[in-house]
């Protein structure tokens, strides 16, 4: 449970890091994101989703 915990604070310390140094930026960012077609999208969060689940194995078999 702790895991879940640290790993819900390093995202929002993320995030929080993309309001905080670079507001004006999230605008261009957010449109580039619309113009970007729906499939692509599902594919690309499908894919970071992958890429986060093989991370967090790798680090609990590291730490173990």
């Amino acid at each position: 449970m702790s895991y879940v915990i640290l790993a819900f604070g390093l995202v929002l310390v993320v995030e929080g890091l993309v309001f905080a140094l670079a507001p004006s930026r999230l605008d261009d960012i957010v449109e580039m994101i619309r113009q970007i077609p729906p499939d692509t999208r599902r594919l690309l969060g499908l894919t970071a989703v992958a890429l986060g689940t093989m991370l967090v194995w790798l680090a609990r078999s590291l730490g173990a």
